[in-house]
């Protein structure tokens, strides 16, 4: 389904630029794909082979960017799309990187510190000389985070020395960025509010349900909460929570901070009516954002949404199909490129930082982020109200430009 959904939202952007089939070829074209076995010996002395993956799309812009995925699920075909999706995101929010993404098809969960520490040093040898703060920078994603990135940051200094660049998305202690780990969400909230003033909706009064409570989810609640939003529903993957007047985002986000094992949605003891993820995105809402996975509105529910303003904070969480039923609907749908910016926006800041190796407070990094993101607004907004085109087809239509232009500009 994803690559349907991305060479439909990619080619009418292209179209409306005239672009040549060569041109079209080389730009929609991977410049790498790597894929490499990583064996290890697991807590009961076997053998097990895991499978690496990474997908550089394009560096006309700057070096390579994008996340490292640990789930059981995901193939080439997978990384080949969100790596190009990485590519039209940095060009949209007009950040020097290109696009990659990459990762391994394990289960975190299934593996414990040690094997997950070797999994990922393994994977940072086989890349090897392709990564680096000028080649390829990778970051967290779904299954990774700091610690994740610590590893990485070590493995790659024991052949190439100590440079903190080489990865964003660090613990604090190695030079990671204040605000970083919750960029994405706090980037969201950002979009939503504005989104929100567009679509004549009282943020203060707007009832906003969410879809995926990970890092992303939880933290877009946390600032809308702040906003002065009415949360009414979140789910994760057992399924969700859901009262009209609200939730108590802070108490619920407190639980979950608890030493104990983290709590499911459904296990808190809170005054909520359960629901499933399938009820969360039907609800009567003024907002609907999936932040959980691809293709959850599709043409098999997108009849039954009723919110009247959806925020792609997951990648690709509409299909091409539900896409251009929603439009025909008249529900505005703020495409994830600009949407959940706020992660590889502020991994540019911190990659800055490290350059320079000079430390920010946080509240410089949020301003950045809030006026980056605002400026990336502004000119979707104001390019799809000229052209009477949807934000979708203004957004890839002003990130694929710039890429074409830096491609035309440097020569082939």
């Amino acid at each position: 389904m994803m690559p349907s959904a991305i060479s439909q939202f990619i080619h009418p952007a292209l179209d409306r630029q005239g672009v040549s089939d060569e041109m079209r070829h080389l730009m929609i074209t991977p410049y790498r794909e790597i894929k490499f076995g990583l064996p290890i010996v697991d807590h009961e002395g076997g053998m097990k082979l895991y499978t690496g993956f990474r997908v550089q799309h394009n560096h006309s812009r700057g070096p390579f960017k994008g996340g490292l995925r640990f789930h059981p699920d995901v193939d080439l075909d997978h990384f080949r799309d969100l790596a190009s999706v990485m590519t039209w995101k940095c060009a949209l929010v007009d950040i020097p990187f290109g696009g990659a993404k990459g990762g391994i098809n394990c289960n975190p969960q299934d593996l414990n510190q040690q094997e997950i520490e070797t999994l990922t040093k393994r994977f940072v040898e086989r890349l090897d000389e392709m990564l680096g703060p000028d080649h390829d920078i990778p970051a967290p994603d779904m299954g990774t985070g700091p610690q994740e990135m610590a590893w990485i940051l070590e493995a790659h200094s024991q052949d190439h020395g100590f440079e903190p660049g080489t990865v964003t998305g660090k613990p604090l202690q190695l030079f990671g960025s204040e605000g970083r780990t919750q960029a994405t969400g706090h980037g969201v909230a950002f979009v939503t509010r504005w989104a929100c003033e567009n679509s004549n909706i009282d943020i203060q009064e707007a009832s906003i349900a969410i879809q995926g409570f990970g890092n992303v989810g939880s933290y877009t609640a946390q600032f809308l909460h702040d906003f002065g939003a009415r949360v009414v529903a979140i789910s994760d993957k057992d399924g969700g929570l859901y009262h009209p007047e609200g939730l108590d985002i802070p108490e619920i986000l407190k639980a979950r901070q608890q030493p104990h094992e983290k709590l499911r949605l459904n296990e808190l003891a809170v005054s909520a009516e359960q629901i499933t993820n399938e009820e969360l995105l039907t609800l009567d809402v003024e907002v609907l954002i999936p932040a959980a996975v691809e293709a959850v509105i599709n043409e098999d529910n997108v009849e039954d949404i009723q919110a009247r303003l959806i925020v792609e904070a997951a990648n690709i969480p509409v299909t091409s199909e539900a896409d251009q039923r929603l439009e025909e609907r008249g529900i505005p749908v703020i495409p994830d490129i600009l949407a959940n910016a706020g992660g590889v926006t502020v991994s540019y800041l911190e990659w800055v930082q490290n350059r320079q190796r000079y430390s920010w407070k946080e509240e410089k990094v949020n301003h950045i982020l809030e006026e980056t993101l605002h400026q990336a607004w502004n000119h979707l907004t104001s390019y799809a109200r000229e052209e009477q085109i949807s934000r979708r087809l203004a957004a890839y239509t002003i990130g694929t430009q710039r890429v074409r232009e830096a491609i035309q500009l440097r020569g082939f």
